[in-house]
């Protein structure tokens, strides 16, 4: 659009109070002619390029500047919109919107597809000169040359359009050539319309009826085909003969009125053939104009017969064809009408029997010559149908009525009774389960057919009634739901012949009054808790010697239902028991026949209605010999038991003491850290600066490219750091992807920026972007990494289009689940092997980004500082990585060793503070000093702008005359075994308090890499390698104690888990929560989608929807999140924080799995850690996914203007030339395979996609490796 064109400046639009609109820039009024042509009214007009395929606004530039209520002027010169005509010398020629260039509409013939034609323009108010270039513009790229004719008529030559439809209208737009966004006015669209005689034209005479529509089509009776007429083949006048493949219905009344269908091929070309040309016999039919289909189908309406006959249906075109099925005209006869009388509340099902009761294809039941029998179903000897209600009690006529003729029957009337009348009901109380017995007395029941019960606002459903006589019908009480029991009773609505039963009051007019609105209830039922029973010592077993009388005594708690003894039914297994004596708190019955059976156990169960309750297992025992051999086996088992336990407990006393002694001990330390742990996060969270969140763009990059590749190298690279006073001046991340200048030789940007244009439009046709993808993925050398890279690549590139880019994932989606539909839909987004699949999971990404920081960001921090706490709270290795305190048990430092907590006093020049106290362990090498001291300084800052601990020196003055540099390695440090051992603060025996200062050393200490890159051969610092090398020279005993005292250390994971629980807790819950019962968009949005797939492909097994749903959010984006928290914070994640994190996203994966834990005494500790949690994290991911599931669909207009939104955000964040450059490569790479697909793809060969593409490479081929290695 020509706003677009023009770069417009945001302070263009602001107007003062004292600013006029001559003050404008020209940028300011090409935004007006821009919001004037889409309109202030917010109706976006979309509606041409949808139509027409163009994205371009054709309505008009001229008029639309004109026409603003501002004052500006048209510069015919510039071809745009201005506000101010000094800024263009022919601003003042036109005035009004009329004067402005435009095209005259005229009416254009049709064209034949694949013909080229010339087509003629007219121009009004032409300032062009005949030298100027015009192009003819036809929609979807389609441009042909324009040549002046005069001075105001143009000449499109040579115009060739293509469709594959019957029909299709293509518009026609005149562009500038050298401009090709500039158009002339179009007020009234002008349209040619192209055609395709060999589509929508099955037989001859849709053929040769096109040619009232102005199309040149001719019949081919050789080939049976439609085609273009030309001169050298002759149009042909003449069709076969009709053919009549089916006439329905096949009977019909003597006094016509049917609606006879004919359906076949060849059936006139136009309404005019058939006008009369249709009969039965020698009976006319007449034709419906509205009904009539060329050549395939016509509805006629017969004539009356004299007498009763079958002919053929015979339709003359100037030939004539004959149906093979034979109509007939019958007399429908009505004898009887069953049953003759019915209440006067109608309702009453009536079947009334004769014969030929099928004919015809209208029938009525007129009931007093007024109302109508409804619900009608019929067939040859019968008509079933709903009797009307009336208002008085008499006999009324019945009429059959076929074809809205005369009535059929002759003296067949019903006779309207009085409405039957319900007294009372009983019982009046009900146990909330349903299925009591309830009682209606009344009289008139004999005119009852069907009965039901219903419980307004809490019964759960119509339970169907039984009549038994004239004056008693019985109905089940159905269950109840949201009810207090013995709250007041609930009002009961009864049923009778479909009809509310109203106490037989007068009827007020239904449709303006209706009943349910104003109906007061007579009777009301009152619900109670289901009564409950138990055995006489409530026990859950009761024994039984088969052969032996059985009598069962079952205990009641008192209720006010006022049960009967008949109500109650006791079964054994599937023997009853019959009832003996019933009373307010006892039940007693007895079992007749015997209970021998192949079980063992029967279930002992009572039934009131429908409240069925196993109360006890009833065991069958074996005889006395039996029992005599049980207990002396017990016997002799029990006394080896004491010997065997009076043994083990003699020998293991001291070792018991041992353990209790040890265990008491570390549940007192475990206590005192976590409750350390939990006052130190308090102060923790109080930070200045907030949750140090990443920005979008750095999350992006993080995200989509987590391993860079070998155009990536610099990725996560962070410049250098020298910390001043300053430490908080930010730094950004470096990225190629990231905004900044496309570095190309000048020479090269003209050419390269033209075809990387181009090429951005080739990606945006959906067409060539899905043939792209899925050619690249046939190659067998392109390999998951570089699907990977694509696809990250696609999302930067598209990320402005995000509705776009959502709806190439959408089909490329629906590709991917039919491939894995036909195999194993259940392994469907298990990985990322495919484009689509890393697709998906970029654009869950940027979808879930605001939600993860307004949400899930807070308590993940938190819980990443919780871990770090308690991590710092015990001995670290700094060799190993092994710590006292941890997650994972491969990173669990078993030996004891004993630390002590040292609060050291340090001043350091940085970060807003100059001396601090920090709190550190005797065990820390300094390295490990070092750290908790720039955590404690710097943790207001952003962790990339921290200071590195090689770069920094910490001096210890001992006395005020005496100092010390302290260091990991120096002279002083200890060897043992061979290796050396680091220095810690119990080496140098600094004391508590001690005074410390820390400063940025002039250079770099070359004597000490990384600590933890250090060779094991040489160093150590906790616990040497060798230690467990050397039991075998330990005495069996020793031995036996180092293998087994570790374990006690595995407690420690128990101690940490629980201390970070409720941060745990928190996490999850917010992951698994929907906040304001509205989850995220994206969510919502994506699971319709593949619930919708499922149910196209008949997919119903809940286990794959959950297994889909679960791939693509927790597993794809969720887990990813929680191993690698640097891609949303900015911090520091070191290798034990990354081992701790990976159980902690082990147990989540867990959560949203269906398989069942297998687990034993040889399973690994981290998926024992969280066993008995994850039970109930599964219930909550399924209630996560039905909440979900229940809530209303997302309607696209809501989907993509999320979209929108979120690309509106973040528009200018990344460099998107580099993006479209790296792709090329890849199409530069498989070049030939692309074409070779877009050649073999209809939609793609017929936009010539292919040659459009090879435009591209012919234009960048000689220009992007050459400038590259200039670069």
């Amino acid at each position: 659009m020509l706003a677009a064109l023009v770069p417009a400046s945001p302070a263009a639009m602001h107007w003062g109070n004292g600013d006029k609109p001559s003050n404008l820039r020209p940028e300011a009024c090409a935004r007006v002619v821009k919001a004037s042509s889409l309109g202030l009214t917010g109706r976006a007009q979309h509606l041409p390029a949808q139509r027409w395929g163009t994205g371009q606004d054709l309505a008009g530039r001229c008029t639309s500047c004109l026409s603003t209520k501002w004052k500006c002027y048209w510069c015919p010169s510039r071809y745009m919109c201005v506000s101010n005509h000094s800024w263009c010398e022919d601003a003042l020629q036109m005035r009004k919107k009329i004067d402005c260039p435009q095209i005259i509409p005229a009416l254009l013939d049709p064209m034949p597809t694949g013909m080229s034609q010339d087509i003629t323009i007219t121009l009004a108010n032409t300032i062009f000169s005949e030298e100027t270039a015009l192009e003819c513009h036809f929609g979807m790229e389609r441009t042909f040359e324009a040549r002046w004719v005069n001075s105001s008529a143009v000449e499109c030559v040579h115009v060739l359009l293509h469709t594959s439809e019957k029909s299709h209208l293509f518009p026609i737009n005149l562009q500038l050539k050298d401009r090709p966004d500039r158009f002339i006015d179009s007020p009234e669209m002008m349209t040619v319309e192209v055609y395709n005689c060999a589509t929508g034209s099955a037989d001859c005479s849709q053929c040769l009826g096109r040619e009232d529509l102005g199309h040149r089509c001719v019949w081919s009776e050789s080939s049976s085909s439609c085609r273009l007429s030309t001169e050298s083949s002759p149009p042909s006048d003449v069709c076969p003969a009709p053919e009549i493949k089916k006439i329905e219905p096949l009977r019909g009344p003597l006094e016509g009125g049917t609606l006879l269908t004919i359906q076949g091929r060849n059936l006139g070309r136009r309404f005019s053939d058939i006008r009369g040309a249709i009969r039965i016999g020698s009976v006319p039919c007449v034709p419906l104009p509205d009904r009539y289909v060329v050549s395939e189908a016509i509805v006629c309406q017969t004539g009356a017969a004299q007498e009763v006959f079958a002919d053929v249906v015979t339709v003359n075109v100037s030939r004539e064809g004959k149906s093979r099925e034979r109509y007939s005209y019958v007399l429908p006869v009505v004898r009887s009408i069953a049953p003759q009388n019915g209440p006067k509340a109608g309702g009453t099902r009536v079947t009334i029997r004769g014969s030929w009761l099928d004919v015809g294809s209208e029938l009525h039941i007129l009931v007093n010559s007024s109302k109508q029998c409804t619900d009608l179903s019929r067939n040859d000897s019968t008509i079933t149908c709903t009797m009307p209600p009336a208002e008085l009690t008499t006999a009324v006529r019945v009429c059959v009525q076929f074809e809205s003729r005369s009535c059929a029957s002759y003296n067949i009337t019903f006779k309207y009774e009085k409405n039957p009348i319900v007294t009372d009901i009983n019982p009046k109380k009900s146990q909330i389960s349903g299925g009591r017995i309830i009682t209606l007395e009344g009289r008139g029941f004999e005119l009852v057919q069907n009965a039901s019960m219903v419980v307004r606002a809490i019964g759960r459903e119509q339970t169907s009634c039984k009549v038994h006589t004239d004056a008693v019908i019985t109905c089940p009480s159905p269950a109840a739901s949201n009810i207090t029991a013995g709250s007041k009773p609930a009002p009961v609505d009864f049923y009778l012949n479909g009809r509310l039963y109203t106490d037989d009051r007068p009827t007020l007019d239904e449709e303006m009054y209706p009943e349910e609105a104003l109906h007061i209830s007579k009777f009301g039922l009152e619900y109670y808790a289901d009564p409950q029973f138990f055995t006489a010592k409530k026990e859950k077993w009761i024994k039984h010697h088969p052969g032996e009388p059985l009598t069962l005594v079952i205990h009641k708690e008192p209720d006010n239902l006022g049960l009967e003894s008949s109500e109650y039914q006791v079964k054994i297994g599937l023997i009853s028991c019959e009832i003996q004596i019933v009373s307010d708190k006892v039940i007693h019955c007895s079992v007749n026949e015997s209970l021998s059976t192949s079980e063992r156990q029967l279930p002992v169960t009572i039934q009131v209605g429908k409240f069925n309750y196993t109360i006890a297992m009833l065991h069958l025992g074996g005889g006395e010999t039996a029992i005599i051999v049980s207990i002396v086996i017990c016997s002799i088992l029990l006394v080896l038991s004491v010997v065997a336990l009076f043994v083990f407990c003699t020998k293991s006393r001291r070792a018991e003491r041992y353990w209790q002694k040890t265990l008491l001990q570390m549940e007192e330390m475990e206590s005192q850290i976590r409750e350390e742990i939990r006052k130190d996060l308090t102060k923790e969270l109080n930070r200045s600066q907030g949750i140090p969140f990443l920005e979008y763009k750095h999350f992006v990059t993080r995200t989509f490219f987590p391993k860079c590749s070998s155009l990536y190298e610099e990725c996560y690279v962070l410049p250098s750091q020298q910390l001043s006073s300053q430490v908080d001046s930010q730094v950004q991340e470096t990225h190629p992807l990231l905004v900044g200048e496309w570095k190309i030789p000048e020479s090269c940007r003209p050419n390269m920026e033209e075809g990387i244009s181009l090429f951005s439009t080739l990606l945006n046709n959906k067409h060539f972007l899905i043939v792209f993808v899925h050619a690249l993925e046939q190659q067998k050398d392109f390999a998951v990494r570089d699907r990977c890279n694509l696809a990250s690549l696609l999302t930067i590139a598209l990320h402005g289009k995000l509705e776009y880019y959502t709806s190439i994932m959408k089909d490329l989606l629906v590709d991917l689940i039919d491939a894995s539909a036909s195999k194993n839909p259940k392994l469907m987004l298990r990985r990322t092997e495919s484009v689509v699949e890393k697709m998906l999971t970029n654009w869950m990404s940027i979808c879930m980004y605001s939600y993860l920081r307004e949400t899930v960001g807070e308590p993940f921090f938190l819980l990443i500082c919780a871990i770090k706490q308690q991590i710092n709270k015990g001995s670290i290795d700094a060799i190993t990585g092994k710590a006292r305190y941890t997650l994972n048990e491969e990173w669990l430092l078993r030996e004891n060793i004993e630390a002590k907590p040292r609060n050291l006093n340090v001043s350091f020049q940085g970060c807003g503070m100059d001396s601090l106290s920090v709190r550190a362990m005797d065990t820390d090498t300094l390295s490990q000093v070092k750290e908790k001291i720039l955590e404690a300084f710097c943790k207001n800052v952003p962790y990339s702008q921290w200071p590195r601990v090689e770069d920094v020196d910490l001096e210890w003055f001992a006395t005020s005359t005496d100092s010390y540099i302290l260091r990991d390695l120096d002279d002083t440090s200890v060897v043992e075994d061979g290796r050396k051992k680091l220095n810690t603060l119990a080496h140098y025996k600094i004391p508590e308090g001690a005074s410390l200062a820390m400063s940025l050393s002039d250079k770099k200490d070359g004597t000490l890499s990384r600590v933890k890159d250090l060779d094991t051969e040489k160093y150590f610092h906790l616990v040497l390698p060798t230690d467990e090398s050397v039991e075998h020279k330990k005495s069996h005993r020793q031995s036996h104690r180092k293998k087994v005292l570790p374990e006690i250390y595995l407690t420690r994971l128990l101690s940490t888990k629980g201390t970070l629980q409720k941060f745990l807790d928190d996490l999850f819950k917010a992951i698994l929560s929907i906040r304001d019962d509205k989850p995220p968009v994206a969510v919502k949005y994506f699971f319709d989608f593949l619930e919708e797939q499922a149910e196209k492909r008949g997919i119903t097994d809940p286990d794959t929807m959950h297994i889909w749903k679960t791939n693509s959010l927790p597993l794809r984006f969720w887990v990813n999140i929680l191993k690698n928290p640097q891609f949303v914070f900015d911090i520091d994640k070191t290798d034990h924080i990354d081992a701790c994190l990976s159980v902690i996203a082990q147990a989540f994966i867990d959560a949203c799995s269906l398989s069942d834990l297998q687990l034993g005494k040889d399973s690994p500790t981290n998926k024992l850690l969280y066993a008995k949690e994850i039970p109930e994290y599964r219930k909550i991911v399924q209630r996560y996914y039905k909440q979900i599931h229940d809530m209303p669909p997302l309607s696209e207009q809501e989907m993509n203007a999320h979209l929108a939104e979120e690309s509106r955000k973040y528009r200018n964040e990344f460099n998107t030339n580099v993006a479209m450059a790296e792709i090329y490569k890849y199409a530069k790479r498989y070049r030939s395979q692309i074409v070779a697909a877009l050649d073999s793809n209809p939609t793609t060969k017929r936009t010539q996609l292919q040659h459009k593409f090879e435009q591209v490479i012919a234009l960048m081929e000689d220009n992007i490796y050459e400038c590259c290695s200039e670069a």
